[in-house]
């Protein structure tokens, strides 16, 4: 193997630490890397996840990202799912002991997270493992002998295990097996670094010891922050509703970007795009000199993001429909179109109610009163003007910031 197809160390460790949290310890990945280049071995690198729900978030994306930035220096990429982990549950972060998923779920959920991945990583140049391949030949005998490889006073230092005692809350002796289960796969995998979320710091530091306790060398630990959400406080979540899944439609996404701040904008830069450290920050410096407009900047990183799951295309188009409906005011290119028959005029506080672009009459007319409807882009704000809907004809309706709808009346 050519030992020129590695970029120079301190160039990869600059684009590896693009964003990370913490490198655990970063001396030793240096020297892995310093190694690799000098024998022409690429890393292994492996992200493990288990497929508890179907879809796949923005927030999700930043380790698979970081597992890529591996793949794009030539290393090898492992995608590891946890289909036995998955049916233990991973304490991490939970209150309460989670109920265990079936067989029939975790494999439909991996079979979505794999389509959704693969507009991430290579699949074909990805090493993709499922953990049931060895955790299922695990002997009774094999269990026990891992679990006495570790302390029970270490596992109890774990915080979510300590916070729970501490409120007398139930702790499963499964759970306890959960981190010894998932560094047996860093063990068989004999993987040279391992990426996590920052929540999983304390699984990973498990990995490293057992890997050593079976005479495996020790695994890196990168960890990588959790993405704040739209909302700009919270982690990025379904639940909270502040995500970007990244099946929505380019549109969507493109939205959703475009509502960050501007200072949390830099934050994505960093963990949901490939741009190094030194081009984020030319475009920092030409945000501070104002040569660029954040809105500007903003746009590029939708665009960007969007490339990477619906492709060029779908990015492009995507910019051209908010430069023409929010910069520009003009309407979408492809508004939803809603037919009426004709009849008796109507109020236009009543339509909008019926069009269900409003809750009620009454918020139809709050919307109206303070300028948030435009007819064929010409904003009106007398609730009651009415409507002649007794002939055929045709009108654009924007009613808020986003919502545009063709009316087609005949």
């Amino acid at each position: 193997m050519s030992q020129t197809k590695f970029k120079p160390v301190e160039e990869q460790l600059a684009y590896l630490k693009k964003g990370a949290a913490e490198i655990i310890p970063e001396g030793d990945l240096k020297a892995k890397l310093e190694n690799s280049l000098n024998t022409g071995v690429p890393l292994r690198a492996y992200l493990g996840v288990d497929p508890t729900a179907p879809d796949i978030h923005l927030g999700h994306t930043v380790v698979l990202r970081k597992l890529k930035h591996f793949q794009d220096l030539g290393h090898t990429a492992i995608f590891l799912i946890g289909d036995f982990s998955a049916m233990i549950g991973d304490p991490t972060g939970q209150s309460e002991t989670r109920p265990p998923l079936t067989r029939e779920q975790v494999d439909v959920n991996a079979r979505t997270y794999l389509a959704q991945v693969s507009k991430l990583l290579d699949l074909q140049k990805t090493e993709v493992r499922y953990n049931s391949e060895w955790l299922d030949k695990l002997s009774s005998y094999d269990v026990v002998r891992l679990a006495g490889h570790y302390r029970l006073a270490r596992m109890l230092e774990r915080e979510d295990f300590r916070s729970r005692l501490e409120n007398n809350q139930p702790i499963s002796v499964h759970e306890l097996l959960y981190p010894l289960l998932t560094a047996y796969d860093a063990v068989v995998l004999k993987s040279d670094v391992e990426i996590g979320a920052t929540e999983q710091k304390f699984n990973l530091l498990v990995h490293r010891d057992i890997q050593r306790e079976y005479g495996v060398p020790s695994e890196v630990a990168l960890t990588m922050p959790i993405l704040v959400g739209l909302d700009g406080q919270r982690k990025m979540s379904k639940s909270l509703g502040n995500y970007i899944g990244i099946a929505e439609s380019p549109t969507d996404i493109f939205g959703k970007l475009m509502s960050i701040s501007d200072a949390l904008m830099w934050t994505y830069y960093d963990l949901v795009t490939d741009r190094t450290p030194e081009e984020i920050a030319a475009l920092k410096k030409e945000v501070a000199s104002g040569t660029a407009h954040p809105m500007d900047v903003k746009m590029r990183l939708a665009e960007e993001v969007i490339a990477g799951f619906h492709g060029e295309e779908a990015a492009r188009k995507a910019a051209d429909n908010f430069q023409r409906v929010f910069r520009d005011r003009q309407a979408p290119a492809e508004a939803e179109v809603q037919r009426i028959s004709r009849g008796p005029a109507k109020k236009l506080a009543a339509l909008l109610a019926d069009l269900k672009l409003a809750s009620s009459k009454n918020e139809a007319g709050r919307l109206i009163e303070q300028g948030g409807v435009e007819i064929d882009g010409v904003r009106v704000q007398d609730p009651r003007k009415d409507m002649d809907l007794s002939k055929a004809t045709e009108f654009l309706l924007r009613v808020g910031k986003k919502k545009f709808l063709r009316i087609i009346v005949e």
